[in-house]
């Protein structure tokens, strides 16, 4: 039977852990403690080194010295602001307050004082393979959503964006100049074209869109129109 420990492993063997640091002893030292959370280390002596490597999409998380050669490990953390998918854990060879506030403000998990503690780390780092699992996994989601709204017609979206403000199918026709036999069978498309097994849930995937719910009234032909700005 497998044990906790076996199953934590499992549960993280898809997982690479980057280490960035100048000092080659450090990157060797991380390595066993790396492959025995079940992860994959992958090292590199400088930011650049780990710029120029091709990363795939799968959880991960860098831990980096505060010094390296070249950019800092603060100046890669701003490059690296906008991957979720990928926490930073700090290291530094002396206490620096400033820099660990800077740090932590900025998103990372953990910022250490080297030698660090192999026990304090390995959490550190499981919980930001957590992280990194949780983004890549709402990345996907969002990435399916958007790629299902795209497929809805001009008229499919003008029609969503009613729904999910509330109106009911009458209301909808009358503001678009349909039948309301029409807009049943755009509201039957939206459903789905989106995936969508219920109202609620149709309502929570326009939230997760961003879809606004202002709408610019205009006269058209001497009718009345709603059209959704998105």
């Amino acid at each position: 039977m497998a044990t906790p420990a076996s199953i934590e492993d499992d549960r993280q063997s898809d997982s690479r852990v980057f280490v960035i640091d100048g000092d080659m002893s450090v990157r060797e030292s991380l390595e066993p403690l790396i492959r025995a959370a079940g992860s994959k280390p992958e090292s590199f002596a400088s930011a650049e080194d780990f710029l120029s490597h091709s990363r795939g999409a799968v959880p991960c998380c860098v831990i980096l010295d505060l010094i390296l050669p070249g950019l800092s490990g603060l100046q890669l953390q701003t490059q690296l602001a906008e991957r979720q998918d990928m926490p930073l854990i700090f290291m530094a060879s002396h206490t620096d307050v400033p820099a660990t506030v800077q740090a932590m403000k900025a998103g990372a998990i953990e910022f250490f004082t080297k030698p660090v503690d192999g026990v304090a780390l390995l959490q550190a780092m499981r919980t930001a393979i957590d992280c990194s699992r949780a983004a890549l996994r709402h990345d996907m989601e969002m990435r399916t959503l958007a790629s299902c709204y795209s497929s809805l017609t001009p008229r499919e979206r003008q029609v969503m964006a009613l729904v999910v403000s509330g109106l009911v199918n009458k209301q909808i026709g009358g503001e678009l100049g349909i039948s309301e036999t029409t807009v049943k069978a755009h509201r039957g498309h939206v459903m789905r074209k989106m995936e969508a097994v219920s109202l609620p849930h149709l309502v929570t995937m326009a939230a997760q869109l961003r879809l606004r719910d202002e709408r610019r009234l205009i006269r058209a032909q001497g009718s009345r129109r709603y059209v959704a700005i998105v």
